[in-house]
């Protein structure tokens, strides 16, 4: 039994956790205000470096030994698109569990050596992936690796916090029975990806929750968590060697290979025109084109003109049209929708009920000169320049932030200097670019959905 071991599994007295939690606890707090201040310039130029185990685990690292904090971040390829027909709702109730035991240690147990380690551990079921975290103090890393260890290979999934945990997601289920924009957003789904599993509900239905067994999760952790698709970011006071070891403490024994369904390509359904009716004072719109995948020699063209039509908060064309002329709305926005398997770009806004035709019709316009004209040189120049210098606010400000980036870069298949070259990249876009993607999305019908009073009767 390695010391780690013994000192988890042993208790210790309440005098001698009461001091390492108060100690844990004062780290802890010492490095969070070092983690909220503005990221440094070196964030620009920082380090990173491949690191790969003995049982070919490979991670990306950036050392920081700055504040005594490590923040890991990491990815398996399988997601709520994988849960079985009828049992939906399955990624996200297992990915609730992982902290409710694992190994030896139950419910409270497991949550006390957490405390006891100063670590904070999160899971996350989306769409295409399973994303988990934890961040912890540098001198507590063996015990908080001890715990990660035991939560990503041998989770208890005991019947009790099954059954809590599943009762929390249905009492949000049935919350959002009566909430209008949720009924919208499953027919939204439903209208554009048909029977696809991009269409069905990331938490399940009352029915597929009921469903779903102790030995159900078991089997979907076990066909999921293999070391093939699985993305791994570490920022923070840890070395590459020690991270060698740590990375196969933590996955090296997990499968080679998944065992995943495989998931079709889906084309999102354009040219339907879906009317949610709701007596509501406000209008909520959303608009769908086609998208462009983060693979394609386009994507940064696409990336231009969306930041232009609608992707910058407070100087793109929807916003001074819909917003700053006319006051139809708070906020008005266009973004990319990037799954693995589908893509789309989609509009949103609301708007008073009595004024959404107009707003609407404005929408339709300032996409239809965009998709005609594309943007100026002045537009163009002057996004490029904000997305290449907003880049490290946005992505680079904390360990924890840097982490989910490079996570992020290994899914989408970008290479590890793609931060140094990225300027470059957006440079090289020229104005005919983004005038021809513009007019390849947004030529399109896109698919239409009104929640609030019927057009009609607003019209009349």
């Amino acid at each position: 039994m390695t010391l780690a071991l013994e000192r988890m599994t042993s208790v210790p007295s309440p005098e001698r956790r009461e001091g390492k939690v108060c100690r844990a606890i004062a780290t802890l707090c010492f490095a969070l205000f070092f983690l909220q201040l503005p990221a440094r310039d070196a964030r620009a130029e920082m380090n990173i470096q491949e690191v790969k185990s003995k049982k070919d685990v490979t991670a990306w690292l950036v050392e920081d030994h700055s504040i005594p904090l490590i923040a890991i971040r990491f990815v398996f390829d399988s997601g709520s698109a994988q849960d079985p027909a009828g049992k939906e709702g399955l990624a996200n109730l297992m990915t609730g569990l992982f902290e409710e035991g694992a190994g030896d240690l139950d419910s409270e147990a497991f949550r006390r050596k957490l405390d006891e380690a100063g670590a904070e551990m999160s899971f996350q079921a989306a769409r295409d992936g399973t994303y988990g975290s934890m961040r912890m103090l540098s001198e507590e890393k063996d015990e908080a690796f001890e715990l990660l260890k035991l939560a990503v290979n041998s989770p208890r999934f005991d019947q009790a916090p099954i059954d809590r945990i599943r009762s929390q997601i249905l009492s949000g289920i049935l919350a959002n029975e009566r909430d209008p924009n949720t009924v919208a957003q499953q027919r939204w789904l439903r209208a554009l990806y048909g029977q696809h599993p991009y269409a069905r509900p990331d938490e399940g239905t009352k029915e597929s929750l009921a469903t779903i067994t102790s030995s159900d999760i078991k089997t979907f952790h076990k066909a999921s968590f293999a070391r093939r698709g699985l993305h791994v970011a570490v920022v923070g006071d840890i070395d590459a060697a020690t991270l060698s070891g740590k990375l196969d403490e933590v996955f090296g024994d997990l499968p080679q290979a998944d065992t995943l369904a495989p998931v079709a390509d889906v084309t999102p359904r354009l040219g339907q025109q879906l009317e949610v009716n709701y007596d509501l004072p406000q209008t909520s719109l959303q608009l769908a084109w086609p998208g462009v995948k983060r693979s394609s020699p386009d994507f940064y063209a696409a990336v231009l003109m969306n930041e232009i039509l609608g992707g910058s908060s407070f100087t793109s064309r929807l916003f001074e049209e819909v917003r700053e002329k006319r006051g139809l709305a708070y906020g008005v926005s266009s973004d990319l929708v990037d799954h693995d398997h589908s893509n789309a770009l989609v509009v949103a806004t609301a708007t008073r009920s009595d004024r959404a035709a107009e707003t609407l019709a404005i929408v339709r316009k300032v996409v239809k000169e965009m998709a005609e004209k594309g943007p100026t040189e002045e537009e163009l120049a002057a996004t490029k320049k904000y997305l290449i210098g907003s880049f490290a606010i946005n992505h680079l400000k904390s360990s924890d932030s840097i982490a989910a980036t490079l996570v992020g870069l290994q899914r989408d298949n970008f290479a590890m200097d793609y931060i140094k070259n990225r300027a470059a990249l957006i440079e090289a876009v020229s104005l005919e670019d983004v005038r021809t993607e513009a007019r390849k999305l947004l030529s399109a019908d896109p698919t239409v959905m009104i929640v609030g009073p019927p057009l009609t009767d607003i019209k009349g």
